[in-house]
């Protein structure tokens, strides 16, 4: 966990507090709509693709590509001053999502990112009820 996380921490709600129990074990999950067989990102009880309220939890592979990214150099809030700069992503996950995160690696520049690049998910523990997935090259 890290020691002093002085970032914007995102707040569970009841329809995704199985999504952030799976992160804290390592694992990537999304809701898919039973009706229209659309998985979906970010966990909520009705399908944003057709409004169904059947809808079940699937464990995502965590792989992907990146699906596009900008590289911020001058952060939008103070606790991401000593990050500069990073990566903000969406990731194309395999199973249809885009997904918006964090690219993680040791030299972000527009020479290493490639557009459609394989990635995979990795976690980063902040508190003991969050654990955010981000990605890594594959």
């Amino acid at each position: 966990m890290t020691a002093q996380y002085n970032k914007p921490i995102p707040v569970p709600q009841q329809e995704s507090d199985e999504y952030w129990e799976k992160a804290k074990q390592g694992e990537l999950w999304l809701r898919k709509c039973n009706s229209c067989g659309n998985a979906y990102f970010y966990p909520r009880d009705i399908s944003p693709c057709c409004f169904s309220k059947d809808t079940s939890w699937i464990k995502a592979s965590g792989k992907g590509s990146l699906y596009t990214y900008a590289i911020a150099h001058r952060p939008p809030h103070p606790g991401f001053a000593q990050d500069a700069p990073y990566v903000v992503a969406l990731v194309e996950l395999e199973e249809g999502p885009r997904f918006p995160t964090n690219i993680v690696m040791d030299d972000p520049t527009p020479e290493k990112l490639q557009i459609g690049m394989p990635l995979e998910v990795t976690f980063e523990v902040i508190t003991e009820a969050i654990t955010l997935p981000k990605f890594k090259p594959a």
